[in-house]
């Protein structure tokens, strides 16, 4: 019988094992995201802080941290609802230092992916971020020689699971059995992970060290966002490009949300009312209830995507599993039903390594034949006329997130027959009260590069691009911006001679606005298309303010917006729970002469969004 790791309790003092261990020198290896162990590497961090003569070197990615509020009114409205929104996740101690001081010279800290937009203006995040596809992350870290691997794990009885991050450790395991690599496995058990099976199952003799704190820290949930009438469009449009018996991966967020919402719907039948009454031409055949079924492989594993295969959407197996995944990370209510589910059925949630999920490389023939009729569907940010993609970065230099796996998929979709990499983005951004487009003619960064366009689709539409000329692309791409941009985006590209001097955009296409999608929703927005198809944690009176919240924060910057919300506060009729909604934000619930300005504007937000509500 093979013996145990050597158990602890105390968190600092398998710390000062490890690096007794290893001779001082700490190259560790940890997981993305959910699968930190964060008892052990702040104990690690301490460590190191207090002593100079050690030293520890991080490879990770995606460091979860809780926002920050910029302003007053964000920190009223999140603080109260901190703990309930995100969990009681504690801070990772190496993170609390480079927003702060910065670490000291025996720590370094490098990251291959970011949560989105946490580390934009932070010099030492910038400085030290890796560009890398998801699958060459895990050369680019054994590249740097690691001898400790770290990892949150679930147990059940004496077996333990590195449930939700297979993605580059289940490979790195692999590795060290082969003789191929050498490195200390130290696991912090938590009790809140669902145990996941199968290849996720570490061998008995597998870990060296383990942390059983006298207290498991709750995990980090990622609440989810209210989808908006643009999402719920994309979502629509790109479910009828989903065929019965194909192949699935979709990433998290509202888009996310929406395509997997849409697809539940179109399973039970009940979109052709909206087919039928669309403001936009429709592009994509496939509006039919699944019989075959969808079989998902996706690096990430998702609410939407787990709510698919309780509803039976998911269905079409692979070698025993409906999904194929490679981490999660989601809101809490998704562990719980993980947790929950019987282990039957929980068994076809398969968590594999990215090197499975993302890439072909490895029994491709047996690949192929699984995933058929493809369909890998991905967010961007903004997508030139020429069909470049931008998804990492708002400008050079400074990166929002990664590539992560997203020009994995891209390959993928190419390297596959009928399959095919969709990119979701809404035609429109506004910040500071200024609307711009999404489709623009060039972009400052390219994540994914034109010799690669596929299907790019916005609110307006599905544009099909892969094997048309630069012309045609431009006039494919112009029909689904929004139509307050059409006419200087064909100037555009009329300047740089790659559209004909005659081309008109076609009427169809001309009606592309807001109040044009939400006319086409409004009547189905209760029910078929609510704003959380999958639940959420924000309260009733949360849900009022969120809205009212983001038409604040645009018109911030800009004094008419402002001012036209101060005058909404004063002529609008008041939103039907204006005074809890108040109260939530600290604010008296009745107006008065000596209320803040702020407060004022915030009244005249509700009320603005109140008189636009269906």
């Amino acid at each position: 019988m093979a013996e145990g790791p050597d158990t602890f309790t105390d968190a600092d003092a398998i710390a000062r094992a490890i690096y007794k261990r290893v001779g001082g020198e700490i190259r560790l290896a940890l997981p993305l995201g959910l699968g930190k162990p964060v008892t052990l590497v702040n104990a690690l961090t301490r460590a190191a802080v207090a002593d100079p003569s050690l030293k520890l070197s991080i490879f990770t990615a995606l460091t979860l941290q809780r926002p920050t509020p910029g302003s007053d009114m964000e920190r009223r409205f999140m603080e109260p609802a901190a703990d309930r929104l995100f969990g009681r996740y504690p801070p990772l101690h190496y993170a609390e230092l480079i927003k702060g001081d910065g670490l000291p010279d025996n720590i370094e800290v490098s990251e291959f992916f970011f949560q989105a937009g946490t580390w934009l203006g932070n010099h030492y995040a910038q400085r030290h971020y890796i560009s890398a596809n998801y699958t060459h992350a895990r050369d680019v870290l054994i590249a740097q020689q690691p001898n400790v691997l770290a990892q949150l794990l679930a147990r059940d009885g004496e077996r333990f699971s590195l449930s939700c991050n297979t993605d580059i450790s289940a490979d790195l395991f692999a590795f060290r059995r082969a003789g191929t690599m050498d490195f200390i496995a130290v696991g912090e058990v938590n009790d809140a992970l669902p145990f996941m099976d199968g290849p996720a199952v570490l061998e008995p003799d597998a870990l060296h060290m383990l942390l059983e704190p006298p207290a498991h820290f709750e995990l980090f949930s990622a609440p989810r966002r209210p989808v908006s009438d643009a999402q719920h469009a994309i979502g629509l449009h790109v479910s009828r490009l989903i065929k019965d018996g194909g192949t699935l991966q979709i990433g998290i967020g509202a888009i996310g949300d929406a395509v997997a919402n849409a697809l539940l719907a179109r399973d039970r039948g009940t979109l052709a009312p909206l087919w039928s009454t669309a403001p936009v031409p429709l592009t994509g055949a496939e509006t039919d209830p699944f019989e075959t079924g969808l079989y998902g492989v996706t690096e990430m594993l998702v609410g939407g995507m787990l709510a698919l295969f309780e509803e039976g959407v998911i269905k079409r197996e692979v070698d025993g599993a409906a999904i194929h995944a490679g981490f999660f990370v989601d809101a809490r209510d998704m562990y719980e039903r993980l947790r929950a589910m019987p282990p039957d059925q929980r068994a076809k949630i398969a968590m594999m390594p990215v090197s499975f999920t993302n890439a072909l490389y490895g029994d491709e023939a047996a690949k192929r034949a699984a995933r058929t009729h493809a369909r890998f569907v991905n967010g961007g940010m903004q997508v030139s006329l020429l069909g470049d993609a931008m998804s990492d970065s708002a400008k050079p230099g400074q990166v929002v997130s990664g590539v992560g796996g997203q020009f994995n998929f891209f390959e993928q979709a190419f390297a596959l027959e009928d399959g095919h990499a969709i990119l979701t983005l809404p035609a429109t951004r506004e910040s500071g009260g200024k609307v711009t487009s999404n489709i623009t003619w060039q972009l400052p960064v390219t994540t994914v590069p034109r010799h690669m366009r596929d299907i790019v689709v916005t609110e307006y539409g599905a544009a099909h691009l892969r094997g048309q000329s630069d012309e045609e692309v431009i006039k494919r791409l112009i029909a689904i911006a929004d139509s307050r941009f059409q006419d200087d985006l064909l100037e555009a590209a009329r300047k740089a001679g790659k559209i004909s001097s005659r081309y008109k955009v076609p009427k169809a296409q001309r009606n592309n606005t807001p109040g044009a999608i939400a006319k086409w929703l409004a009547p189905h927005r209760a029910t078929t298309l609510p704003d959380f198809p999958f639940g959420t944690d924000f309260t009733e009176i949360e849900k009022q303010l969120l809205p009212a919240l983001s038409k604040l924060s645009n018109a911030a910057e800009t004094k008419s917006a402002l001012l036209a919300l101060l005058w909404a506060s004063l002529r609008t009729p008041r939103h039907p729970r204006e005074g809890e909604a108040m109260a939530r934000m600290g604010y008296a619930p009745d107006p008065s002469l000596t209320e803040p300005l702020q407060a004022r504007a915030l009244r005249g937000a509700l009320r603005t969004c109140a008189s636009k509500s269906p």
